[in-house]
């Protein structure tokens, strides 16, 4: 949707070609994480140009934004790319310098959104990264989950969280809330039957072990019924996984939202903007 269309005043999104923020990679994605805030400027002037600045810094202000934070820089440029200069077989970076690397990186990243108006941002970390159906066809032994990436993950995600409560405590207010995706989606693959799946490991649509090599093409394997996967392809879940992703990050109590759900945000900015008229 061109971000200038009436229907922006009411939402807008922008896929981003992957969230890497590892600098000098090959390319396998075609833009730095960096740049992308310059999408949310371009649409503040077109917005101000159809509604008026006032009006646009407040929609700016109050509006949602999401953003997915790590898994590809684990999956793609550490272990994929191996000439980049911060991939784990360059040396130069050891997994935990890595992670302490663009935990900085993203933090300026956070600020940015900041600066640019952005006063309720949801922060994503990395699911459990070893158990989607591209790395167990790849790493996996005896089905379990690829041990090294879920090690990464549990290396990475708390100090995501504490980069994030830290900035909330630096601006004085909770402007980032930390989603818990991981235990979300664990909770799911460790006991699907609770949450009325029938396969975890295998992709609904994909090649190879546990279809999880290459891409979902006309030429994959496809299941019959995609209610029972909780993957559809190699790496992304179902609509069904992500309809449950979803409720929590709607209604889940601090153990997967924190400092607050987004029903909770929505009705406290809700109160705000009826005291404020």
């Amino acid at each position: 949707m061109p971000a200038a269309h009436p229907l922006a005043t009411s939402a807008v999104s922008w896929r981003w070609t992957s969230g890497m923020y590892t600098l000098r990679t090959r390319p396998v994605c075609l833009r730095r994480l960096g740049n992308h805030p310059t999408l949310e400027v371009l649409y503040q002037q077109k917005l101000s140009a159809l509604i008026g600045e006032d009006q646009a810094t407040q929609l700016v202000n109050q509006a949602p934004v999401l953003i997915t934070l790590g898994g590809n820089d684990f999956v793609n440029n550490y272990y994929l790319v191996p000439m980049s200069v911060r991939s784990r077989d360059s040396r130069q970076y050891a997994l935990p310098d890595y992670v302490r690397f663009i935990v900085s990186e993203y933090r300026k990243v956070l600020t940015r959104l900041y600066e640019l108006g952005a006063r309720r941002v949801l922060v994503t970390g990395t699911g459990p990264l070893g158990c989607v159906p591209a790395e167990l066809a790849l790493h996996s032994h005896n089905s379990e989950c690829a041990a090294e990436l879920m090690r990464d993950v549990n290396l990475f995600n708390p100090q995501l969280v504490d980069m994030v409560r830290g900035l909330n405590r630096a601006i004085g207010a909770n402007v980032f809330v930390t989603a818990n995706t991981y235990r979300m989606n664990f909770d799911y693959l460790s006991n699907p039957q609770k949450y009325g799946f029938t396969n975890v490991q295998v992709a609904c649509c994909g090649r190879g072990p546990y279809n999880g090599i290459g891409l979902c093409t006309a030429a994959s394997n496809v299941c019959a019924d995609r209610e029972g996967f909780a993957f559809w392809d190699a790496f992304h879940p179902t609509e069904r996984a992500n309809r449950i992703i979803v409720g929590q990050f709607m209604h889940g109590d601090t153990d997967y939202m924190h400092p607050m759900n987004l029903s909770t945000i929505l009705a406290v900015d809700q109160r705000g903007s009826s005291a404020s008229s």
